[in-house]
Parts: structure tokens; C-alpha cells; sequence
């Protein structure tokens, strides 16, 4: 308010930061940058605005990168407490093992300690019976002597034959052996670790697949993608073949030669993890593979080519196709098969999930797409390999 002719200020000098009354004169502002105060104002509100909405943004940020950190920090309890459970079964295990691994040594060790306790039990009880029927003769041979009948003596001796000890065992060589122990803790200790070798196999081996069960995934099979002879269920969850050759739309996505169908869900970050019943099965090939693969004529199977794939053939061949192809060597034909993938870490496994067996990984991938899950399910073969492939749900035991 300008005190010298009572009036609201109107000017606003942007140079000095100062308002300015449009009836006093204000040469000293004449090179200054003057605006209407009115509209400095209502820039500055804008400004403000603009500015107060800027802070919310980053307050709404800031919470919702507490809250993402708070979220870390309940997975990170929830995978501790879960590694924490694993190792107590683990060691639990090994403990277990250990216990039984060292009273088997004792019950050993005690069983040698046994046998050498009856023998010299037996020894003694026959040396014991000897004794008594050589005190039996002697006492007799002691009353004869005390006889002063001539005759009598001489036919007693004569008919008993006296004059010989009574029947015995030469003991001369006969000794009680002490059971040997040498070697027996460090034959248990080897037994041991062959066992704890085993069970240890098999408890890590069943925890790491349940550990990527843990990242299932609801995987259906996406119909544009399937081969024009391949039949899919009507919940997308398992594929066969028919004799016929479906005449379907040759749009871009579809396999034109290769017998195959991808998923429909895609992946481009995070783990992911499915499982695929191939049970009477004699050819199939499992895996994912990039968005950008060639899906028409024939296709080469390999990671170069943007497939990370395993397969069977001829009932039990097993291949991985890596670059070169490695060949599988299984315990048993798988009946189940679980593939896993961390996309980040560049890492695909293939796992067998009735054995909890690791069958192959491929490491050291270079992921820069979306991944698609990819079912090869070959030919009919005749009706040999008629079985369907079934996306199985993740059951973890």
C-alpha cells in the first residue's frame, strides 16, 4: 500500500525485488526490468504450484521406495528364515547320519568284543571241566596211596589204569586272540562319508528344486503359435497331434514345419519356473525361446539361434542343445520335466522333479528379449508318440 497516496501497489521491479506505485514516480527504476504486480503474482503462484506439485511427486516417490525397501527386507526374512529351515533339515540329516554311522561302529566294535569274550568263555569252561576230572583222579590216585592193602592196590591200578592222567587237550598252542579293531573307525568313517556324500546329494538337490519352485508361473499355450497338426486343449494346458493338417491362418507367429507351440505368457525380467508332464512320450523338446526366433521351415535348435532347449529321441536319447549339442546321460527317463529361468543371471535349468535331479543348465546366457515358454512336440510317430505334453501344476512337497 502506497502511504502517500492511499493505493494498492501495482508494479513489481523483477531488478530490485520491490513494488512500485504507478502514481509516484520511480525513475530510479527506469532501466529495470517492471512488470504488472498482478501478473508477477499470479507467475509466481504457477511457479509454486508447479513446484509444491514437483515435492509431492518426490515425497510420493520417496514413500514408495520405503515401501519397496520394506518389501525387500520382508523377502529377505522370508528367504533367511527359508534358508534357515533348509540348513536345520540339512544338517538335521547329517547329524542323523553321523549318530547312526557312529553307534554302527560301536554295535561293531562290540559284536568283535563279543565273539572274542565267548570264545575264551568256552576255553575256559572246557579247561574248567578238564580240572575237575584231573582233581577226580588225583583224589583217587591220593586214596590209593593211603591203602595198605598190596593186592588191592595193585589190581585198582591195573584195572583203571591209574598210572594215566585222564584224557586231555594239548593247550599248548591254543590262545585267546584279541579282536583286531585296527582300521574299523576309518573303514566307518569312509562308509560315512559315502552315505553323507548320497543323502547330501539328495537333500540339496531336493531343496534347490524347491527353491525354484517357489517361482511357478501360470503357463498356457498360445494357439497363433501351434503347428497346424497340433491340437490344444480347450484350457491351454496340453498339446497332442491328429493326422490331419489344420488349414489355419500362416500368420507371422505360427510354426510352419517344426511340430511345436509356444506359451502364450512372455518374460522379460525376474525368475520364472513350469513344469511339463512328458510321461510315454518318446520324442519331445522343452525349453524357451526369444520373441524374435525364425518360426518358419526348418529350425536349428540352439541358443544362437534364440532356442535354450533340451530334448528326447528314440525313447531315450537326451540331448541338450547347447553350442555344440551335449548329450544327457540319465539315471532314468524323466517323467516330469521342471524348466527354471533367472533372466538376470543369464541362467536356464532343466530339472527332473520326481528324482528332484538337476538333468542341465545352461549359464552364462545373454537375455536382451522376452522369453517365451517353447513345447516341441514332435511327430505322432505312428501313434508311438501319442502321449500329450501337459503343463502340470507346481505342487511343492
Amino acid at each position: 500500500m502506497c502511504t502517500e497516496h492511499d493505493k494498492l501497489l501495482e508494479l513489481f521491479c523483477k531488478t530490485d525485488q520491490t513494488c512500485i506505485c504507478m502514481l509516484c514516480p520511480y525513475s530510479d527504476h527506469s532501466r529495470h526490468d517492471i512488470v504488472p504486480l498482478k501478473e508477477e503474482y499470479e507467475g509466481k503462484k504457477v511457479e509454486l504450484g508447479k513446484t509444491g506439485a514437483e515435492i509431492q511427486q518426490m515425497i510420493q516417490k520417496r514413500r514408495l521406495k520405503i515401501q519397496e525397501i520394506k518389501r525387500s527386507v520382508v523377502l529377505s526374512d522370508e528367504d533367511a528364515d527359508r534358508e534357515i529351515a533348509e540348513g536345520v533339515q540339512v544338517f538335521t540329516s547329517m547329524m542323523e547320519s553321523v549318530e547312526r554311522g557312529l553307534n554302527e561302529l560301536i554295535n561293531t566294535i562290540k559284536e568283535k568284543q563279543k565273539t572274542t569274550e565267548k570264545q575264551a568263555e568256552a576255553f575256559i569252561t572246557e579247561l574248567e571241566q578238564e580240572i575237575s576230572e584231573l582233581k577226580k583222579r588225583s583224589t583217587e590216585v591220593e586214596q590209593m596211596l593211603r591203602s595198605e592193602d598190596h593186592l588191592h592196590l595193585l589190581q585198582r591200578v591195573q584195572s583203571l589204569n591209574i598210572q594215566q592222567p585222564p584224557p586231555t587237550k594239548d593247550w599248548t598252542e591254543v590262545s585267546v586272540r584279541p579282536s583286531s579293531y585296527e582300521g574299523t573307525v576309518v573303514k566307518a568313517v569312509v562308509q560315512l562319508e559315502e552315505t553323507l556324500s548320497k543323502e547330501m546329494k539328495k537333500l540339496l538337490a531336493e531343496s534347490e528344486l524347491k527353491r525354484v519352485q517357489q517361482y511357478a508361473v501360470d503357463v498356457t499355450l498360445d494357439p497363433d503359435t501351434a503347428h497346424p497338426e497340433l491340437i490344444l486343449s480347450d484350457d491351454g494346458k496340453q498339446v497332442n497331434a491328429g493326422d490331419v493338417r489344420k488349414n489355419l491362418p500362416d500368420n507371422p507367429e505360427r510354426f510352419d514345419v517344426c511340430v511345436c507351440v509356444l506359451g502364450k505368457q512372455s518374460f522379460s525380467s525376474g525368475r520364472f519356473y513350469f513344469e511339463v508332464q512328458v510321461k510315454r512320450k518318446t520324442e519331445w523338446d522343452l525349453g524357451v525361446a526369444r520373441e524374435s526366433i525364425n518360426r518358419k521351415g526348418n529350425i536349428a535348435l540352439s541358443p544362437q539361434n534364440g532356442y535354450w532347449t533340451i530334448w528326447l529321441r528314440n525313447r531315450n536319447e537326451y540331448k541338450a542343445f547347447a553350442d555344440p549339442p551335449v548329450l544327457l546321460s540319465l539315471k532314468s527317463p524323466p517323467q516330469k520335466v521342471g524348466v527354471f529361468v533367472d533372466y538376470e543371471e543369464g541362467l536356464v535349468s532343466f530339472y527332473d522333479v520326481d528324482a528332484a535331479a538337476l538333468i542341465y543348465s545352461f549359464t552364462g546366457c545373454s537375455f536382451t528379449e522376452k522369453l517365451f515358454p517353447y513345447f516341441g512336440y514332435c511327430t505322432n510317430a505312428d501313434g508311438k508318440n501319442s502321449a500329450p505334453l501337459i503343463i502340470s501344476p507346481v505342487r511343492v512337497n
